[in-house]
């Protein structure tokens, strides 16, 4: 029983000094799940043409300010700087933040940031589209069903983004070719 258990210990120490290892699957599996995910979202919200990176479509309006656009009567023109700052800001943050994270580069930072997005995605979700008035959007902790949006899908992302934060990129990354050697 004493050697089974100096195997299990020897193995145990080996994995926690593989400092490597987490931040490296972490942005395995957010390049695996996530960059598609968010950059789709992002060519929908772009108006056509080459300079429609500069012009958000309707539809990034519609999503982003479901209420406010109902208002209005989905007339964007009627929205101020600010907003339509906000927007673009928006549409931008779901092709940087995801890529600076697969290159690994300000790694922490972006990760942070999409922590961000995640939770202002997550409260438009309830409050803009409605998910608040449907328990399977919204979900619930310790309910047996592993389902639901926000409670639990985005608080898994949450949970790989704060590997990032804590971890940092890993040592195929930018992050780690660009800082001094040790």
């Amino acid at each position: 029983m004493t050697a089974l258990l100096s195997l299990y210990r020897s193995f145990t120490d080996t994995l926690e000094r593989a400092d490597w290892l987490l931040p490296t699957l972490a942005r395995l599996l957010f390049a695996a799940i996530f960059l598609m995910y968010f950059w789709v979202s992002g060519l929908t919200k772009l108006s056509d043409g080459i300079l429609g990176i500069f012009s958000p479509s309707t539809g990034a309006y519609v999503q982003i300010f479901p209420r406010m656009m109902e208002a209005v009567g989905y007339d964007v023109e009627q929205f101020g700087l600010l907003t339509k700052l906000f927007v673009l800001a928006g549409t931008w943050a779901e092709f940087i933040l995801p890529a600076l994270i697969v290159l690994g580069l300000f790694t922490r930072l972006a990760a942070l940031g999409m922590i961000g997005f995640v939770a202002l995605q997550s409260l438009t979700d309830l409050y803009g589209h409605g998910g608040w008035d449907d328990p399977k959007v919204l979900g619930a902790w310790f309910d047996r069903f592993p389902d639901g949006v926000i409670m639990d899908q985005r608080a898994l992302w949450v949970l790989l983004l704060l590997v990032l934060v804590i971890k940092g990129a890993g040592p195929l990354s930018f992050d780690r070719a660009l800082s001094p050697r040790r």
